[in-house]
C-alpha cells in the first residue's frame, strides 16, 4: 500500500495580476508528491481575476478593497487547517517538486518555524533553467543588519555554478515560503498594520525571539518577478513603495532595537536621507519616516509590552551588539534566542 501524499495549504494573495496569477496557479497544478489546498485571496482586483477564479473553480476570497499583503495572507491562513502552510506571491512560478522539498525539511525538524526555497529572479517571457549559472538570485534567505535593515541574501547576484547547501537563515522571504502552523499560532501571524513590505521581517524577529528557527532549502526552486502587483495598484507605485518601506523599517527598529543602538540607527538614517536627496527620492522616503513617527506612541506601547514580557531583552542579545558594524549582516543568530519550542 502506497503512502499518502502530505496535504499542504497554499495561500496566494493577489491584486490586479491576472497574467502572473495564471502562471503561478499552473505551476501549483504541476507540483508532485503533495496534495494541495490552494486559497487565493483577491485584494479587490479590477482586472477580471475574480471571474477567472470562479470560472475555474479555484477556492478564493474576494475582498471589496485592498487590505494589503499581511491581512490577505492572515485571512487565507485562517481559512485552512493543515499543519504546514505555504505563502506565495501571485508573481511566483514554482519548479516541479518545490513544495514537496520544502515540506520534507519542515516536517523533519520540529524546531523549524519555516523554510524557504532558492528564489530566482524571473523576467517575464524569459525563464532560464533553474541551474543556469546566469540566473539571478532573488533571495537565499532574509538577512538583517544590526541597525534593523532587512535584505534578501544574494539578491541580484548570478547564482554561478556552485551548489547551495541547506543552511539556517535569519528568516524567510514572504514571497515564497512554508510555515509551521504552530509557529504562526504562537507569534500571531503577520502584522497587518504594515500593509505591505517588512511584514515578513517583523514576524521573523518575533518568531526568532520565541525560539523558532528558519532554514533555506536550495533544492526547492521558485521564480519571482518582484512587486508585480504594486505596479498596477497605485498611481505612483514607486512613491508608495518607498513610503511603506521607510515607515515599516523604522516601525520595526522602534519595536525591537535596543536603546544603545539608536545613535548608529540615526547615523545610518541621516546618511540614507542624504543619498535619497541626491537621487531625488527625499520626499518619498521622508513621508514614510514621518508616518512612522506619527505612530510612535503606539510603537512605544508595543515596546513596553515586549519589555514586560522579557522579549525585548532577548531581541537585544543579537540585535544590540554595539561593538559590531551597524551594516554588518546577521544571517542567523547563533545560538537562537528564546526557549526552543517543544518537540
Amino acid at each position: 500500500m502506497g503512502t499518502e501524499s502530505p496535504r499542504i495549504a497554499v495561500v496566494v494573495p493577489s491584486w490586479n495580476c491576472l497574467g502572473d496569477l495564471r502562471e503561478c496557479l499552473a505551476s501549483l497544478d504541476a507540483q508532485t508528491g503533495v496534495e494541495l489546498e490552494v486559497v487565493v485571496v483577491d485584494n479587490g482586483s479590477s482586472d477580471g481575476s475574480v471571474a477567472f477564479l470562479q470560472q475555474h473553480g479555484i477556492k478564493h476570497v474576494p475582498l471589496p478593497r485592498n487590505l494589503g499583503f499581511a491581512a490577505a495572507v492572515n485571512l487565507g491562513i485562517e481559512m485552512t487547517t493543515t499543519e504546514m502552510v505555504a505563502t506565495l506571491n501571485s508573481d511566483t512560478v514554482l519548479e516541479p517538486g518545490a513544495l514537496a522539498e520544502l515540506y520534507r525539511t519542515l516536517a523533519g525538524d520540529p524546531g523549524l518555524g519555516g523554510v524557504q526555497p532558492r528564489i530566482l529572479s524571473l523576467k517575464r517571457g524569459v525563464r532560464l533553467d533553474p541551474e543556469d549559472p546566469e540566473a539571478r538570485i532573488y533571495s537565499l534567505g532574509q538577512a538583517l543588519t544590526l541597525d534593523g535593515r532587512a535584505r534578501e541574501d544574494g539578491i541580484g547576484q548570478p547564482q554561478g555554478e556552485r551548489g547551495y547547501e541547506a543552511r539556517e537563515i535569519f528568516g524567510v522571504c514572504g514571497a515564497a515560503c512554508m510555515f509551521r502552523r504552530d509557529m504562526l499560532r504562537q507569534v500571531g501571524g503577520f502584522e497587518e498594520s504594515y500593509f505591505a513590505f517588512y511584514e515578513d521581517v517583523e514576524m521573523n524577529v518575533r518568531a526568532r525571539i520565541a525560539g523558532w528557527r528558519f532554514r533555506l532549502v536550495p533544492t526547492a526552486v521558485v521564480w519571482h518577478v518582484g512587486n508585480a502587483a504594486w505596479h498596477t495598484g497605485f498611481d505612483r507605485p514607486d512613491a508608495e513603495n518607498a513610503r511603506l518601506v521607510a515607515r515599516n523599517r523604522i516601525s520595526t527598529q522602534v519595536r525591537f532595537m535596543p536603546l544603545s543602538a539608536l545613535p548608529r540607527i540615526a547615523a545610518v538614517e541621516v546618511g540614507a536621507m542624504f543619498r535619497a536627496a541626491l537621487a531625488r527620492r527625499f520626499v518619498l522616503t521622508s513621508a514614510g519616516k514621518v508616518a512612522a513617527l506619527v505612530r510612535l506612541p503606539q510603537l512605544l506601547r508595543i515596546r513596553r509590552r515586549l519589555r514586560r514580557e522579557g522579549d525585548l531583552a532577548l531581541a537585544q542579545t543579537w540585535l544590540g551588539e554595539s561593538h559590531r558594524s551597524p551594516t554588518e549582516v546577521v544571517r542567523h543568530p547563533v545560538p537562537p534566542v528564546g526557549t526552543p519550542p517543544p518537540a
